[in-house]
């Protein structure tokens, strides 16, 4: 041990004479102990908000949407072939969306129509996951059991239909044939086979969908023609990169958009706030490292006689630093590490026990908490360096000490 060490840890153990000053210690050591805490789950609850965002758009989303700008895809199975040999990509699947009325036993409401196709839909889309009653195997073509062909409808848009499972709706879309009266309407009667709820309700109260051929009829687009492919990939934040590779495959008349600039907004102010939140957080911290500071100045002016009978034996000015560097970081390390095992014990009671409900604006029933590794470790080091930071200036007055001046009426 060496004898900067020994003399550093008697002055942190040794405190019968300074009550004041190990006062002021124990308060810098929960300072650090309540900003690192506090910065912690800050984090953990705005990652968790990121990932719960994430997941229900990409549920009901695929991560990659590829169309032709004003064309319709007629060879769909060959570009989906195509795209399906990228590396990277794990499904590929059609996809037909518009815009229809929907009628009810309660009324109509507009709604988006998507055709999807309920053989490949699962390789790309977790609908599945989503879905509260039916199965997708169910959106199929009439026959002659069920003359109505089937229509899975989000929970909300269902409630303000005032239908269920097993009931029959109306679609209604103006854009139909011009006639000497105007323009006729295509109606189209549809057997409600499930129903969607993610939690978000710009999906659970405005779509709806239908299987490729049911709504090719309906939207008159032809035999074999769709809107788009989706594109479920194996890497969500290399999703950008198979994109790019999607584009320059299938040449500049086709456009390929990532989920990540398509929803870019939500998730840049997610991440701004999640700076924001940071930046506040760590002013707790810095507000614990000035407490270190006034710790070791009081100290450093309690030991002046110390300090200068060290200097008179031969202690270098860099020796006397090191004394209380080494006391202004026990107290940082200590604080950190009490706030590290605060900090992730409050997550763990948050994700386990969901204490705190969320108001039915989010599309979440409790608070997300996700601590990642990564995280926790750039806040402990961070708090480390701050608090090392707070050490200098008392560890340099303390160097400076002359020791003729201090034993001068000694």
């Amino acid at each position: 041990m060496s004898f900067e060490w020994f003399i550093s840890r008697r002055y942190l153990l040794a405190k019968r004479r300074q009550g004041f000053i190990s006062m002021i210690s124990f308060i810098s050591v929960t300072g650090v102990m309540v900003g690192v805490a506090a910065l912690i789950v800050v984090l953990a609850v705005m990652t968790g908000f990121t990932a719960e965002f994430r997941n229900k758009i990409l549920g009901i989303n695929s991560h990659i949407v590829v169309q032709r700008p004003g064309f319709e895809l007629r060879d769909y199975q060959e570009t989906a072939g195509r795209i399906a040999a990228i590396p990277g990509v794990l499904g590929v699947t059609p996809f037909i969306h518009g815009q229809a009325m929907i009628s009810g036993g309660a009324g109509g409401v507009g709604a988006i129509i998507r055709g999807i196709d309920p053989a490949t839909v699962g390789t790309v889309l977790k609908l599945d996951d989503f879905m509260e009653s039916g199965q997708l195997a169910e959106l199929k073509s009439p026959d002659n059991r069920h003359p109505a062909p089937g229509i899975i409808l989000g929970k909300e848009l269902a409630a303000h239909l005032g239908v269920e499972t097993g009931d029959r709706i109306k679609l209604i879309s103006a854009a139909g044939p011009l006639t000497p009266m105007g323009i006729l309407p295509r109606i189209k009667t549809c057997r409600v086979v499930g129903l969607f709820y993610t939690g978000m309700v710009e999906f659970d109260s405005s779509l709806a969908y239908l299987n490729l051929d049911t709504i090719r009829d309906f939207l008159d687009l032809g035999q074999s023609g769709v809107h788009g492919l989706e594109v479920r990939v194996s890497d969500i934040n290399r999703a950008d990169q198979v994109a790019q590779a999607i584009n320059q495959k299938l040449g500049p008349t086709y456009y390929a958009r990532d989920w990540m600039s398509m929803n870019r907004q939500i998730f840049t102010a997610l991440a701004l706030e999640k700076a924001a939140l940071s930046v506040i957080m760590t002013l707790v911290v810095l507000v614990a490292a000035f407490n270190i500071v006034s710790t070791l100045i009081m100290v450093v002016m309690e030991k002046t006689k110390d300090i200068a009978i060290l200097k008179a034996m031969g202690a270098t000015d860099r020796s006397i630093m090191r004394i209380f560097i080494y006391e202004g970081l026990v107290i940082g390390a200590t604080g950190t590490g009490l706030g590290v095992a605060v900090g992730l014990g409050l997550c763990e009671i948050l994700s386990r026990y969901l204490i705190i409900d969320l108001p039915d604006i989010y599309p979440i029933s409790t608070l997300p908490v996700l601590a990642l590794p990564l995280d926790v470790l750039m806040i402990a080091g961070a708090a480390i360096l701050i608090t090392f930071a707070a050490t200098i200036y008392p560890s340099w007055r303390a160097a400076r000490v002359d020791p003729a001046v201090a034993l001068r009426y000694e």
